[in-house]
């Protein structure tokens, strides 16, 4: 199977397509890496280099998959950081042609606007808040929050966010990284909703001394990957978690700034034993 994956690329670390590519080629799938941008190094340095790329060449390239006639071949669709309105109407332009030809094709939009703050223009704000045409959506609790204009402080929050998704059209809405009142502060929960079904996970907050970039940007790659193999929302939400814990305990006991993504066995398939991971009814 066949996934495109419509990002943001660095040379050096592990964000955008250099956390998800790799992944879900140790899972066993044909990855189609579209870069959005190229950068030296991610933004969280401070300083870098390289080019945000235009949506002419975006375009070009993408048309160069469709003269292969790779369309029907395409599996799923993956996206995350845009970075300009012009760059959002291209990656949606791309979905729909796409699954105008090929109805089975999953979209998974991860939908990159900031953690603690907003850090993209406003116009791209805007087109996430009015353009969610995503099968799967994976934000974080504050772009769940921004986009809904619903706080999550307790897990029937989280309910009340996944309607609102699903309300645009999104089957699965998986919401990371989520803090909560009455719990652990050193407990992080990820939540996973699909029509009626509702799971909460509770699994370890690992400390850093700077927290390392790209952790979105793996977590869809690894709940895209997982989905596509067993279309089961709480098997594939538990594989990803652990498998996402494994990546984040390695860096911690690594103490380095950019995720071990490439210290962690992907391939098998069966579902791994978690170390600490649990399920809170809501």
């Amino acid at each position: 199977m066949s996934i495109l994956s419509i990002q943001s690329h660095v040379a050096y670390g592990y964000v955008g397509n250099k956390a998800a590519v790799y992944p879900l080629q140790a899972m066993g799938y044909d990855v189609w890496p579209v870069n959005t941008v190229q950068f030296s190094n991610h933004t969280g340095y401070g300083t870098w280099q390289g080019q945000v790329f235009s949506e002419v060449h975006i375009q070009e390239v993408i048309q160069g998959l469709v003269n292969l006639g790779l369309i029907a071949k395409t599996r799923a669709i993956l996206s995350g950081y845009m970075g300009s309105l012009a760059i959002c109407h291209e990656v949606l332009k791309t979905v729909r042609q796409f699954k105008s030809e090929n109805p089975d094709i999953l979209y998974l939009c991860d939908p990159v606007i900031g953690n603690t703050h907003c850090f993209v223009p406003p116009a791209v704000l805007s087109f996430f808040k009015e353009h969610l045409e995503a099968d799967i959506i994976t934000p974080n609790q504050y772009e769940a929050e921004l986009l809904s204009g619903i706080p999550i402080e307790h897990p029937d929050d989280l309910k009340a966010v996944s309607a609102f998704f699903h309300a645009k059209g999104c089957g699965i809405v998986i919401i990371t990284g989520i803090q909560m009142k009455g719990f652990s502060p050193n407990i992080l929960h990820i939540y996973g909703g699909q029509e009626d079904q509702h799971y909460l996970y509770a699994t370890p907050e690992y400390i850093f001394p700077i927290s390392p970039n790209g952790t979105g940007d793996l977590f869809s790659a690894l709940f895209l990957g997982s989905y596509l193999h067993r279309a089961d929302l709480a098997w594939a939400l538990t594989r990803s978690i652990v498998l996402m814990d494994a990546v984040l305990a390695r860096t911690a006991e690594k103490q380095q700034r950019e995720l071990a993504v490439l210290e962690v066995d992907y391939k098998p398939m069966e579902l791994p034993a978690a170390k600490i991971l649990k399920l809170i009814e809501i």
